[in-house]
């Protein structure tokens, strides 16, 4: 009697412990699968066609390194190397679209060519991209601008899909069934730009701590301190 008793018991932690595991598997699912910031725009995933022009204007071959900020399902990135031979680096914040995009990578055949990160692009190191992709907003655009400015190398293909960068005249636009593709290349005068646009910006912040050191000091006077 005593033995059945017992039995009983941990029959019934052996079920309790089992209950609290299976349990817990959504939220892990649910924490591994939360994007790691808010994403900046909704995703809509480029189409083939605008993908096929895209790395066509920017000369993509086996010697490049594309990278597709904001990657999405990975569709530019595993083109590039399924076409071209190219190697890519896909980043986005949202583990989901990472996961679609090595599943699409592993479909193609390429995932010995291309990888993909769970990063912020605005905070990624991309100083290794030959090859850089966008589909962005045109604020986010000029967000991104001094990065690409300053942390790609002089040569370095810059591919936006809808938007421009502002004053940044682009090398090259086509227009694919009323999508906008614009093309730059990193040179040394926009290097130059960026250090002058820093220079000067840095200037005004100077010169605002003076005015406020100035307007600290009249208080100070005028109240007799």
């Amino acid at each position: 009697m005593e033995g059945r008793v017992k039995r009983r018991r941990h029959a019934l932690w052996a079920i309790h412990a089992f209950t609290l595991v299976f349990s817990a598997l959504p939220v892990i699912a649910e924490q591994t699968t939360a994007p790691i910031k808010k994403p900046d725009v909704v995703y809509v995933p480029t189409p083939s066609f605008a993908v096929d022009v895209m790395l066509k204007m920017a000369k993509v071959s086996s010697t490049d390194v594309v990278y597709d900020l904001g990657c999405g399902d990975g569709r530019i990135v595993v083109e590039a190397a399924r076409r071209y031979r190219a190697r890519g680096v896909g980043l986005d914040v949202d583990p989901k679209r990472i996961m679609e995009a090595e599943s699409k990578a592993r479909r193609a055949g390429v995932l010995d060519r291309v990888e993909f990160r769970l990063e912020d692009l605005f905070e990624a190191d991309i100083s290794s991209a030959t090859v850089v992709t966008i589909y962005l907003l045109p604020e986010l655009n000029l967000k991104l601008r001094p990065k690409l400015w300053k942390d790609l190398a002089v040569g370095t293909r810059v591919v936006s899909h809808g938007y421009d960068m502002g004053d940044w005249v682009p090398d090259e636009i086509s227009l694919v069934i009323e999508h906008p593709i614009y093309l730059w290349t990193i040179t040394d005068e926009v290097k130059q730009r960026l250090r002058s646009e820093q220079s000067s910006s840095r200037a005004v912040e100077q010169s605002g701590r003076g005015w406020q050191a100035v307007i600290g000091d009249q208080s100070s006077v005028t109240s007799g301190q």
